[in-house]
């Protein structure tokens, strides 16, 4: 997130939250933080904040009511009574160490935010922010000791660069569930998704720039898994559809699921396989991706990154495919029987 430096720490309470199923305690703070010091003001924004992507939107959502959300709840009565921040805070930490008993869940500090002119959209508003801190890196320090001589010790601390889980709520579109951001940088694939699922109970808002990214995240997941295991396909296949399913992306506007699969995998059964799967992928993620959308260029940009294939090529080379399968062709050796590939361009640089 950019813009950040003009937003304001109202008042910033730590929790220590456990994992109840190891004995781990839950320590509540008595009262807030005093942050006198300017520099460490700025030190904790840079790491609250800067590591959130301020386009890709969340929402609180419940399956009866979006009150019965407790962290929308708690948050909500931060918002409509600042004086109620201390009692709130525990509540919130409290909720959490019900919901840490997975066993890859860690002991952290848990950092509760209340935030004044946070940059969204084209504007700034008040926020929320509920941080959890788990891992601890450990730091040199060297120190003068005496007139002549260095003492060099070590300390534990925490990377301000690095984020482990954080929530930033900013206040507008309340009765929808406010509009906030979400990371979880240590379970992004694992079993411990109780940050998202079980503790924030929040979903994508169903805007363009997760219509893009989810459908991007579709194609690489289907061209990598699916499409290799059920058809005859190589790597370079692989490579060629991956590319064209990028550029179709990157030079189109508005996505049409029609026009895609006739430009992008074009073979009928292919296409049938594709639908069953984006059948699947959306029944797990709980999200459902519309036929038409508008593309949006930062989750472009951000799956770009991924969209390329590897060859392996024994232990000596690796090559990364970007697309254009007609310059790279595979063959066999008539004499010696090894495989190869022959690969064309036009310049070296």
């Amino acid at each position: 997130m950019t813009g950040i430096d003009d937003v304001k720490l109202q008042q910033v309470i730590v929790h220590q939250v456990g994992n109840p199923t190891r004995g781990e305690e839950l320590r509540l703070s008595a009262n807030p933080l005093t942050i006198d010091d300017e520099i460490v003001g700025k030190l904790l924004t840079k790491y609250f904040l800067g590591s959130f992507n301020a386009n890709e939107l969340f929402h609180f959502t419940h399956l009866s009511d979006i009150a019965l959300n407790e962290v929308y709840t708690y948050v909500s009565r931060i918002f409509e009574d600042r004086s109620t921040f201390q009692e709130q805070s525990n509540l919130l930490a409290n909720f959490l160490y019900n919901k840490s008993t997975h066993v890859k869940v860690k002991q952290g500090e848990l950092y509760i935010a209340l935030m004044e002119e946070v940059p969204f959209e084209d504007d700034t508003v008040s926020a929320i922010g509920i941080f959890k801190s788990e891992t601890k890196e450990t730091f040199l320090k060297i120190a003068p000791q005496g007139n002549d001589d260095w003492n060099l010790t070590h300390e534990e601390g925490i990377n301000i660069n690095k984020l482990d889980k954080g929530c930033l709520i900013f206040r507008t579109e309340t009765a929808d569930g406010f509009r906030c951001c979400v990371l979880d940088a240590t379970n992004k694939q694992g079993d411990a998704q109780y940050w998202v699922n079980d503790f924030l109970q929040v979903q994508p808002l169903a805007d363009s720039y997760h219509q893009t990214d989810k459908y991007l995240s579709l194609c690489k997941n289907f061209i990598t898994n699916d499409y290799a295991d059920k058809f005859e396909v190589s790597k370079t296949d692989q490579a060629e559809m991956l590319n064209r399913s990028i550029e179709y992306f990157k030079t189109h506007e508005q996505f049409s699921l029609k026009e895609f699969t006739e430009e992008v995998i074009h073979h009928e059964e292919v296409v049938n396989t594709f639908m069953d799967y984006k059948k699947n992928f959306e029944a797990s993620r709980q999200f459902e991706i519309e036929d038409e959308f508008d593309i949006h260029g930062a989750a472009v940009k951000k799956q770009q990154k991924v969209f390329k294939t590897v060859l392996k090529l024994d232990r000596n080379f690796h090559i990364y495919i970007h697309g254009r399968r007609d310059l790279i062709e595979r063959g066999v050796d008539e004499m010696t029987g090894r495989k190869y590939y022959k690969i064309f361009y036009e310049e070296e640089t």
